[in-house]
């Protein structure tokens, strides 16, 4: 029984021992978090003391006034949705938007009317040109006619029996009627052939005045084809300017009488 109770005893003290030692280690363990987490003691600094000017008070009034008046006005006016836009800033560009289309519907119809204009003046010069060409065929053809009528006269004239005899008069022969016979037959001959180139002259000159008579009537209608194209044009330029001269008299913005600073006497 006492070496039981000894061993209990002994060991009943280190238990007591141990537990001290663990109680001391936390101890100091936690009194070394406390050091490390205390803050440093704040500072205590006397701040500037601010005196306002006399004229501050009445700036902050005003400023806070203006305020209150934004935000009034602000909260007066309807919140407008993400995707509506002012109806104002549309119509100005759908204005826009137009007033952009007509002027390229204008270039693009008075480009297809100088290309029109420029078409009828390339035939309008071409038709003039074989105008001149065909004229002075027929000129041609009138010379060549006026000289077979002058030969044909002057075969007619030799073919007559006293102008035979008198240019075969000069042959000595035998046989003078053979001579003469010889000379009528080459006249007569001469004579067909002339009439001949005569007919073929008179065909090419109904054919010329007829070719010349068109080019003359196309020359006519283009000229007056160009010249109304012309007068649209201008007229066109007159509409043009006086309803652009309206659009900026209306659009233009009346001036409003300024209010005099003085008073009236």
């Amino acid at each position: 029984m006492p070496k039981h109770s000894v061993r209990r005893l002994v060991t009943a003290v280190l238990a007591i021992f141990l537990i001290a030692g663990f109680l001391m280690v936390d101890s100091s363990a936690q009194k070394r978090r406390r050091r490390r987490r205390a803050p440093s003691a704040p500072r205590i600094t006397n701040p500037a003391i601010y005196q306002p000017s006399p004229t501050d008070g009445t700036n902050s009034a005003d400023t806070s006034n203006t305020n209150t008046t934004d935000a009034n006005a602000a909260d007066a006016q309807p919140a407008r949705p993400a995707g509506e836009q002012d109806p104002e800033a549309m119509k100005k560009t759908i204005r826009t938007l137009s007033t952009q289309v007509d002027k390229l519907n204008d270039k693009l119809t008075h480009m297809e009317e100088s290309q029109r204009s420029l078409v009828d003046l390339e035939r309008l010069s071409r038709a003039e040109a074989r105008s001149a060409a065909l004229r002075t065929e027929l000129r041609d053809v009138q010379t060549k006619e006026a000289d077979l009528e002058a030969r044909a006269e002057d075969v007619d004239f030799a073919l007559k029996p006293e102008n035979i005899e008198r240019a075969t008069a000069g042959y000595g022969t035998t046989h003078p009627e053979e001579i003469r016979e010889q000379r009528r037959r080459q006249l007569e001959s001469e004579k067909q052939r002339i009439r001949k180139q005569l007919d073929q002259l008179a065909i090419s000159h109904t054919r010329l005045d007829e070719a010349i008579a068109m080019s003359d009537a196309e020359i006519d209608r283009l000229r007056k084809k160009l010249d109304a194209a012309d007068e649209a044009a201008i007229q066109n330029a007159k509409t043009k300017n006086a309803s652009e001269g309206a659009s900026s008299s209306e659009a233009a913005p009346r001036s409003t009488p300024t209010p005099s600073p003085f008073p009236e006497r």
